[in-house]
């Protein structure tokens, strides 16, 4: 069960094939140096510089998984000991609107954590600021090591005008997953049982408003939060398949966002925020620090990604984790998804080979193993698996992933669906939720942004 977990949980993504893929294309206008170079095959493995080599890493990782980070950094500089691992942490929020002006500035980093997607990493390669992986994935083996379909987002042709086919521009073997934790202590003293429905669980909100409690604990000030929040309710109401498809484009204008399941999602998200299930101030609270106060018993749910296990515990018997109810008892599990941040190589790195051995190292079996307790989800085929516990809170990530897998139930990350759908979303929800516009004036605003990006296709 394990094995099948983590060999097909992208299962889904089978309908975003490369020729599907490839009707995506050109990106919004823009400077470019054009295409990048691949370096030669067969391409080098290892670090084979003899002289001192720094290499400046830019990630977004945090809380236990940042710390991980630090521990393989020190190992891979014990391997190499002319390397020097000089790393960049920055939140995703300030990874989003600096990375592209640092790749392209005098002093680049080297290797960057490079969202998937029209947004970031395809504005990146179409302006020539990523190296092709191609040579790289088939010395160490990453065309193999994953299913296609994981390197197919981390995939565009090298002028940037197609997604999903071409040239690998960065590489990741872990997987991501949104869904609800809960505070177990919190339910039994409210009296209430894990809600298997929605309906269930807005019950359980009204009753933990009603007894004092923040119902959902949440903060956007990143803004990257509230897309996963009016996910986890889109994904109750519009169907998987016009999902997948809207997000990646495969049928283009002949498919809107301006549709009765994504109005009526967009209502039940302001509703609850006119109702006060969420943090108080949430559009001005930051996300660390909302995770922090639910870590310490603030909050009875947090809507958000396996990327937190670490920090409740990956044993804890405080917290637990679902999928978002489903509308009726029963129905198949659904939730948004995908492959984590992969790790890309700058075009202007002066040392490729080396950067090409640190991603290998930070996708190793060793890292797997050493990430699998924060919650990150080995996506390696064959990756071992069988330490977690069914039981523990891991155990239910695990399992949930699973069942999504099972059911062909993940749901791409709706900001991929063009370059500048995260801006506008992101800004729409939390317009939406701080009651300045309503659900249609939401919709008509992201349909706007989807209608000029299919426009501009040829």
């Amino acid at each position: 069960m394990v094995a099948r977990m983590v060999r097909g949980w992208f299962a889904v993504l089978t309908v975003v094939t490369a020729a599907a893929l490839a009707a995506s294309c050109s990106v919004t206008p823009g400077s470019s140096r054009g295409p990048a170079s691949a370096p030669a095959a067969p391409a080098t493995v290892g670090v084979t510089e003899t002289g001192p080599v720094t290499l400046t890493v830019w990630d977004q990782e945090s809380g236990q998984v940042s710390k991980v980070w630090d521990q393989l950094n020190a190992e891979f500089q014990q391997k190499y000991p002319n390397v020097t691992i000089k790393r960049v942490r920055r939140s995703l929020g300030d990874l989003k609107t600096s990375l592209k002006l640092a790749i392209s500035g005098p002093n680049p980093p080297d290797v960057v954590e490079a969202n998937q997607g029209w947004p970031d990493m395809g504005q990146m390669v179409k302006a020539g600021l990523l190296l092709p992986l191609d040579n790289y994935a088939k010395a160490y083996g990453w065309s193999t090591r994953v299913s296609a379909n994981v390197n197919a987002v981390s995939s565009f042709t090298p002028d940037g005008k197609q997604f999903g086919t071409g040239s690998l521009f960065g590489f990741t073997d872990k997987g991501e997953l949104i869904g609800v934790f809960y505070n177990k202590t919190k339910l039994e003293k409210l009296g209430l049982a894990v809600p298997t429905t929605f309906a269930e669980f807005e019950q359980a909100l009204a009753i933990a408003k009603q007894s004092g409690e923040v119902p959902i604990a949440f903060g956007n000030l990143d803004r990257f939060g509230g897309i996963h929040e009016f996910a986890a309710v889109q994904d109750r109401i519009a169907p998987v398949s016009y999902l997948t498809d809207f997000i990646f484009g495969r049928q283009g204008a002949n498919l809107s966002f301006d549709t009765a399941q994504n109005l009526q999602a967009a209502g039940i998200l302001q509703d609850w925020a006119r109702k006060g299930y969420f943090t108080a101030g949430f559009n001005g609270v930051g996300y660390d620090n909302t995770l922090a106060k639910f870590v310490k018993g603030e909050g009875v749910f947090m809507i958000t990604g396996n990327w937190i296990v670490a920090d409740l515990g990956q044993n804890s018997t405080d917290f637990g984790f679902i999928l978002m109810p489903p509308m009726q008892a029963g129905d198949p599990p659904v939730t948004t998804g995908g492959p984590g941040f992969p790790l890309a190589i700058t075009a202007a790195t002066k040392h490729p080979d080396a950067a090409a051995a640190y991603i290998d190292w930070m996708t190793n079996s060793h890292s797997d193993e050493l990430l699998l307790p924060t919650g990150q989800i080995p996506l390696a085929k064959g990756a071992d698996t069988s330490s977690v516990s069914p039981d523990t809170l891991l155990g239910q990530v695990r399992t949930a992933a699973d069942a999504t897998n099972r059911a062909n139930g993940l749901v791409p990350y709706e900001d991929w669906a063009t370059p500048t759908m995260y801006d506008t979303m992101s800004a729409a929800v939390q317009e939406l939720m701080g009651m300045q516009i309503t659900p249609q004036q939401f919709v008509d605003k992201n349909q706007k942004d989807y209608a000029a990006f299919q426009k501009s296709r040829p």
